[in-house]
């Protein structure tokens, strides 16, 4: 497979924003591949659109050789040598010259799906876009997610999502809810915009720096930079720290490592992780600078198509649903189906968007914009190959207007320490 990172690791961005379309195309784009592509080593071909034609030639073959073979036949029965034409460079069918009592136990067998779309080994085929660039957070979820992937930097969140979309990455890494933040709602809304489905989480626990050119002290800092979420998290420790500066909030953390390393700023720190440190030649002023030791950030990942879901480990179900009415009667039912067939829920928060229509994307990707008075979002305990699952959001879709499985995946059951060694992003 033909790596898509660029040796300079910029951002993806140019190349799906439509506004930019006079610029040079990436290099490593026009080599691209779909992920489906299946290595059929030692058969025809090296994908599986190549079987895919070699099967229609040589079938297209066997029907003119039968038809000649027919003209071709004399008195006895016997076909002329006319009819023995060669298929593909060879004087039969088979590629592989067999006894004649041999022929039948060499039948092709059926393609299965794991021929079709065998699942990577352990991440190392999957592209992982995501936001941000290399030594966010976002890129060490992805590596935990999905270890020895191949992660594209974005300069967005919109552009991971079309990442996916148009193929150049099989996988996008989304923030969605912080320990200490709360709920992203800007990228609940991107899910409700595009149709990729949540295949996985991941619980990244958020280890905090300051950083600052090799050489800086911290007195002669004037202002401190990083991502709003970052520097709220770290109010506390950095007046502990004496550091009354100015604090200045920019796209992502280690977008800010990047930036003071890249402008030579001596009189600027930034607040990113202790990776960022290492790719951008910078110092650690001071280590673990965030107020809340149980700092920890969940992530989704998105695919193209949903996974099957499965009843032999546990399972998270996320949905969203909304009604156009007025009341709490309907979240009351919602809540009844749930307790009903005892199924717990890890989450439901509510925010309204009265008066603010929200873009809908509809199964024939056809974006339609709609009104709902309060949309809700709801993750609960339980896979969607459970009938009591089944029959909860058969319940629910009864008395909703809207309701949409934003995806059933396995959770995030590994264990996590707040302790530096353990939180940094490696």
């Amino acid at each position: 497979m033909q790596s898509i990172s660029s040796p300079t690791n910029q951002p993806l961005k140019t190349l799906i924003n439509p506004h930019h379309h006079h610029r040079r195309r990436p290099p490593f784009v026009s080599h691209l591949r779909p992920s489906t592509a299946t290595d059929f080593s030692g058969g025809i071909g090296h994908c599986r659109a190549d079987w895919q034609s070699s099967c229609a030639i040589l079938s297209s073959k066997v029907l003119n050789n039968s038809s000649s073979s027919s003209a071709a036949s004399d008195a006895d029965g016997n076909t002329s040598s006319s009819a023995s034409a060669a298929a593909n460079g060879h004087l039969s069918l088979d590629l592989v010259p067999v006894a004649a009592d041999q022929q039948t136990h060499l039948l092709p067998k059926p393609l299965t799906i794991a021929n079709l779309s065998p699942d990577p080994m352990h991440g190392s085929l999957l592209r992982v876009a995501y936001q941000g660039v290399p030594g966010a957070y976002s890129e060490a979820a992805a590596g935990k997610a999905y270890p020895n992937c191949e992660a594209i930097p974005c300069d967005q969140f919109e552009v991971a999502f079309q990442a996916v979309e148009l193929w150049i990455a099989d996988r996008a890494v989304l923030p969605v809810e912080n320990s200490l933040g709360g709920s992203i709602h800007r990228n609940y809304d991107l899910l409700l915009r595009h149709r990729l489905h949540i295949v996985g989480e991941v619980q990244l626990p958020v280890h905090h720096c300051l950083l600052a050119l090799p050489g800086v002290r911290k007195e002669h800092l004037t202002r401190v930079i990083s991502h709003p979420q970052a520097l709220a998290q770290c109010e506390l420790t950095l007046t502990k720290l004496g550091l009354n500066v100015a604090r200045e909030a920019v796209d992502d953390t280690a977008g800010a490592a990047e930036f003071v390393a890249a402008n030579g700023l001596r009189d600027t720190a930034a607040i990113a992780s202790a990776r960022a440190a290492e790719l951008y030649g910078m110092q650690v002023l001071a280590d673990g600078i965030h107020d809340d030791s149980s700092n920890v950030t969940r992530f989704v990942m998105l695919a193209r198509e949903p996974i099957i879901p499965r009843t032999d480990r546990p399972f998270k179900t996320s949905i969203v649903f909304a009604h156009d009415r007025e009341g709490t009667s309907v979240l009351f039912k919602v809540l009844s189906a749930f307790a009903f067939r005892d199924i717990s829920l890890t989450k439901i928060e509510s925010r309204p968007h009265r008066n603010c229509p929200i873009r809908l994307v509809d199964d024939a990707n056809v974006g339609t914009a709609k009104h709902f008075e309060y949309l809700f979002y709801v993750d609960f305990e339980a896979s969607m190959a459970e009938v009591r699952a089944q029959n909860a959001l058969s319940e629910i879709q009864e008395f909703t207007s809207f309701l949409r499985v934003l995806g059933s995946y396995p959770m995030d059951m590994t264990p996590w320490s707040p302790s530096s060694s353990q939180s940094r992003c490696d």
